[in-house]
């Protein structure tokens, strides 16, 4: 089997897509869920923390998808935003730190279920 070049990238972007698309759904339900299960602060705290969570994964994977094309490292910007992050939840009283967090977090769940979905089974292997 031949794999060309622009086969890996399209087998990237699609993983890449999966991967926004699941931490997107987990997002969703987790604030949900803190919507109805705790307050509305909490999980307004929670949304800011996934979106952050959302634009940290798209800049991380835009940064690699460059990667040997126009540059030969990764880019260094994505750091800002968990910064940024924990900077808006200490000055803004609407904003608890700690959901914050845990919605930045959500990306790493979506990572781990796409591992566990890209695993080959015992019949392919």
């Amino acid at each position: 089997v031949v794999v060309t070049a622009s086969n890996g990238m399209d087998d990237y972007f699609r993983l890449q897509q999966r991967l926004l698309l699941i931490t997107l759904l987990l997002s969703a339900v987790a604030v949900i869920a803190t919507a109805c299960f705790a307050s509305l602060a909490t999980a307004f705290s929670l949304l800011v923390g996934a979106l952050a969570g959302l634009l940290y994964l798209w800049l991380l994977s835009r940064s690699v998808s460059r990667l040997g094309e126009q540059s030969r490292r990764i880019s260094k910007a994505q750091l800002l935003v968990p910064v940024a992050l924990v900077l808006a939840a200490s000055k803004v009283p609407q904003l608890s730190i700690v959901p914050a967090l845990l919605g930045f977090l959500i990306y790493k769940p979506a990572v781990i279920l796409q591992a566990l979905f890209d695993r080959p089974s015992s019949a392919e292997a």
